[in-house]
C-alpha cells in the first residue's frame, strides 16, 4: 500500500497557513502529525533543525512519552496535516505494518541528529 494511501481518506485535515506554527516548544503533545502538503521548518529555540516535506511525521515522540513538545514547527508554506493519536496510529499499524517501520525510523534519525550524528 502506498504511503498516502493510507491518508486517502484522512477524516480531518489540519491546514496550517504559512508561518503559522503546528505546535511549539513546551506545549503538551498526544500525538503525531503527517505532513500531506507543504513544507514546515522544525526549530528548537531559533535553531532550524529540519525542513518537513510531504511524507514526513513529526511529534512521533508524544506517542511514546506523552508530554512537552521538544520543538516549534512551523509551517514555511501553507501546510496540510493529518493528525494520528494513539489509537489511530494502532489502527494504522495494523493496516500497514511498514508505516509503523517510517516512524521508528524517523524517531531513530532525530535522535542521531540530537547526539551529534552518532
Amino acid at each position: 500500500m502506498l504511503f498516502f494511501e493510507l491518508f486517502s481518506h484522512a477524516p480531518d485535515v489540519l491546514r496550517v497557513p504559512a508561518g503559522q506554527p503546528l505546535f511549539a516548544e513546551g506545549d503538551n503533545g498526544r500525538e503525531m502529525y503527517v505532513l500531506i502538503l507543504g513544507r514546515a521548518d522544525v526549530t528548537v529555540g531559533q535553531r532550524l533543525v529540519e525542513v518537513l516535506l510531504p511524507g514526513n511525521v513529526v511529534g512521533e515522540m508524544s506517542l511514546v512519552a506523552p508530554g512537552p513538545r521538544a520543538t516549534t514547527v512551523t509551517a514555511s508554506v501553507d501546510c496540510e496535516f493529518i493528525a494520528v493519536d494513539a489509537r489511530r496510529f494502532s489502527a494504522l499499524v495494523r493496516q500497514a505494518p511498514d508505516f509503523a517501520l517510517l516512524v521508528m525510523r524517523a524517531l531513530a534519525d532525530r535522535l542521531r541528529r540530537a547526539d551529534g550524528g552518532m
